[in-house]
């Protein structure tokens, strides 16, 4: 079962990103933590989640957002953060969630879903190309410190 995540959900969601952020060999914190589960608990905050029940076990993850696309002069949707238990990959339980996220940008008039992923993410990348467009853009990103 998809729903929005709630806030009984903090271990269990906390275990999933935990290992997202693995995966991408991101150290997450105790303060990241708390900031990102503070956003998607803050009603007035843009960034929201979903999160796969399976037997009373979170499986899944999804964050996402509304973003402004001035070009078109709308607001889209931003996927930030897709994540699926290794033990339950390849039972399209990310097909699945991203197919709530489409749901949810009807209903809020957002004519497009935009996302990223690693190139060497050949497996998330074969479920992409299965359900959505690869786009002709590059991504590059500055850090500032």
């Amino acid at each position: 079962m998809i729903r929005m995540i709630e806030e009984k959900d903090f271990q269990d969601w906390k275990n999933l990103y935990l290992q997202y952020g693995d995966f991408y060999q991101v150290p997450i914190t105790t303060e990241g933590l708390s900031t990102v589960w503070s956003w998607i608990q803050d009603p007035n905050h843009e960034v929201e989640g979903l999160v796969f029940e399976k037997a009373s076990e979170l499986v899944g993850l999804a964050h996402f957002r509304g973003m402004p696309n001035p070009l078109r002069a709308c607001e889209i949707c931003f996927l930030d953060d897709l994540f699926v238990d290794p033990s339950e990959r390849g039972s399209r339980l990310g097909e699945a969630l991203i197919g709530e996220i489409v749901e949810i940008a009807k209903k809020r008039g957002w004519p497009k879903i935009r996302w990223i992923t690693a190139d060497d993410n050949y497996r998330a990348r074969t479920l992409y190309d299965r359900v959505a467009m690869k786009t002709q853009w590059n991504t590059y990103e500055i850090i500032v410190e």
